[in-house]
């Protein structure tokens, strides 16, 4: 048995319309389903380009930061203020080398420079040459490691650790003195992010 539910009543203001179509239901499903596509499918892809980009990216990052060995040349001054190594102008033998994780940021670098420079990049860190301490060796052997650094030649030795409070960073620097003109410097500083 089949039941019929009465249709509603048109309301007596509302003009008649003409029944719909086949070709026009059709265009008006395309229409929706066009819609749908685009407001739920364009987002959806972006989103899978965004995140393969993001891995990409990741990857890059990765590839140059698990690199070991420094790099010739100056940092950059972003890198220079963040970590507090003003390099003297001018400075020969520059080189650097930069490691990033959740716990700690480094900044290696190494120069040499003129005497009276010396005094200048002791200064501008806040520290006098009272502060170096004769064959004070303060870079440690991991650090060592990472940059290919080699205390064990002719000195003589210098160095000193400027801890500062967070977040600036701490500096280990170590000073060859064998040519007391040109002393030859190397400087780790990490900070905590």
């Amino acid at each position: 048995m089949t039941v019929s539910v009465p249709r509603q009543a048109d309301s007596p203001d509302e003009p008649q319309r003409p029944p719909e179509d086949r070709s026009h239901m059709i265009r008006r499903r395309a229409l929706t389903l066009l819609i749908i596509v685009l407001l739920i499918g364009v987002p959806a892809g972006y989103l899978v380009i965004s995140a393969n980009q993001s891995r990409d990216s990741g990857k890059d990052k990765e590839e140059k930061y698990s690199a070991t060995g420094l790099t010739e040349g100056w940092p950059s001054r972003v890198q220079r203020r963040l970590y507090q190594i003003p390099v003297p102008d001018p400075s020969y033998k520059v080189a650097y080398y930069e490691t990033n994780n959740w716990k700690t940021s480094r900044l290696y670098v190494q120069f040499q420079t003129a005497d009276k420079n010396m005094d200048w990049f002791l200064r501008t860190i806040g520290v006098t040459r009272d502060d170096l301490k004769p064959d004070a060796i303060t870079i440690g052997a991991r650090d060592q490691k990472i940059t290919g650094w080699d205390f064990s030649g002719p000195g003589p030795w210098y160095g000193f650790v400027h801890k500062q409070k967070n977040p600036a960073p701490t500096q280990d620097v170590v000073v060859n003195m064998s040519d007391p003109d040109n002393p030859f410097v190397y400087v780790v500083s990490r900070t905590v992010p």
